[in-house]
């Protein structure tokens, strides 16, 4: 019995040491996309564009991380011209945002 113990133990050993390394190489590849993402950003955002998605992360983070997607696939797939300024990065958010439900109370 201490024979087969000892191979279950080096067998779990070894998957967990699969796993751990599985986890890290994710963590790699998911580091090298956003340091891309962020490039891709600074290349197509004013500063001061930036500036507001940076504002609008900290407040509505879906919001933020859906608008930069969208933005990454339009400036990778070549649809983006000039560079985004601050008025036009208003409008995408204007439209991005959740409308927002009106609360009436009525009191009888």
């Amino acid at each position: 019995m201490d024979e087969l113990e000892e191979i279950r133990r080096k067998k779990l050993l070894e998957l967990q040491r699969e796993k751990l390394e599985e986890l890290q190489k994710q963590q790699e590849i998911q580091k090298q996309l956003e340091a891309q993402k962020k490039a891709i950003l600074r290349a197509i955002l004013e500063p001061e564009a930036r500036e507001r998605l940076a504002r609008v992360k900290l407040a509505y983070p879906e919001v933020a991380e859906a608008v930069e997607n969208q933005l990454v696939y339009l400036a990778q797939s070549g649809r983006i011209g000039t560079k985004i300024t601050d008025e036009m990065l208003k409008e995408i958010l204007k439209r991005a945002m959740p409308k927002k439900r009106e609360t009436r109370i009525i009191r009888k």
